[in-house]
């Protein structure tokens, strides 16, 4: 009888040539070649996901249709440029010991982590909140599932790119994977399977979202509560992946840097909650600053109707207008 198992996608399928698809499809005047990798297109996947699910949730709370992308702009490419940092600092032997140091900016091969994502992203996303007038902690708050789920999607490029998988198991959804591998650890028979932590990784982050958007709406999570809360779930489900995973990794006292980061996430996710109940014990009445609020009527042009006093006195209106203009 076959065991069952997860198998691990072909190698050919961590490149996609576009040109070389269409040209297959009948497309005879595609005749470039521009390869797209599946780690990046699920990394790019998680995030479109996560734009939607945060638009959806500011929406309902009043905000405008896709300011979200306001604040994206900043926040998405802070966060790409934190979490290689935070994945490079963290691996060095895997990029300064005798390595081509341009590696550092091969993100298609793999190497992005999340808590140097949500440092610089968090950054990157204060400063947008500021600029289009909406409170930080509201954002975040509205965030917070979307993260989850932009995660879970995006931990399927580590599938496609056959890493960062756990210890051996004999469950029946162990994940197989090549010995020729140079990720699959010397010694073992051909043939073993190993913990599919992507797909832990995944299954627990989308649980979470669900968790935090039923939570929301029985309690109220306001003022970075609900990311805290975020951190906190995150956090748990990491430490239980990452002390299972075979890659190396750099450690501290004999811990994996890691682990203290989820350790770390979860302590300053029970901070947020403490501090802000205590600072912030009413509702949080608008996702914008005081004076910064965003009505459907805003947006709308000027008109360019003219009413009866405007017609018979027309330098009066001109005057109204330029001064309706300037506000």
């Amino acid at each position: 009888m076959l065991r069952a198992s997860i198998p691990s996608p072909p190698e050919s399928w961590q490149v996609i040539n576009l040109g070389q698809v269409l040209r297959d499809l009948g497309a005879d005047w595609a005749t470039f070649n521009l390869s797209i990798h599946a780690y990046a297109l699920c990394i790019l996947a998680g995030i479109f996901a996560g734009l939607i699910i945060t638009n959806r949730r500011l929406v309902a709370r009043g905000a405008e249709p896709w300011v979200v992308l306001d604040v994206a702009l900043l926040a998405i490419p802070f966060g790409i440029i934190g979490g290689r940092a935070y994945h490079v600092l963290t691996h060095p032997a895997d990029y300064f010991a005798g390595q081509d140091i341009l590696r550092v900016f091969y993100i298609w091969e793999g190497g992005m982590a999340i808590f140097g994502a949500l440092i610089l992203g968090g950054v990157g996303a204060y400063v947008g909140a500021r600029l289009v007038g909406m409170r930080f902690w509201a954002f975040a708050d509205a965030i917070a599932p979307g993260l989850l789920v932009a995660q879970a999607i995006g931990r399927f490029g580590n599938w496609f790119n056959r890493e960062l998988f756990g210890t051996p198991t004999d469950l029946p959804w162990g994940l197989e994977i090549e010995s020729t591998n140079p990720a699959f650890p010397i010694g073992l028979a051909e043939g073993t399977l190993f913990h599919p932590t992507f797909l832990y990784e995944a299954v627990w982050n989308v649980t979470g979202a669900v968790l935090l958007i039923w939570v929301g709406r029985k309690v109220t999570l306001q003022w970075g509560k609900q990311f805290g809360l975020y951190l906190m779930w995150y956090g748990v489900g990491r430490i239980a992946t990452e002390t299972i995973r075979l890659d190396p990794s750099e450690t501290i006292l004999g811990i994996r840097v890691n682990v203290w980061g989820a350790v770390i996430a979860i302590l300053i996710g029970l901070a947020i909650i403490a501090i802000q109940n205590r600072r912030h014990p009413g509702l949080e009445t608008s996702v914008y600053r005081p004076g910064k609020e965003w009505t459907p009527d805003s947006a709308k042009e000027p008109s360019n109707t003219y009413s009866k006093e405007e017609l018979e006195n027309p330098k009066t209106s001109q005057r109204k207008r330029k001064g309706t203009t300037k506000s």
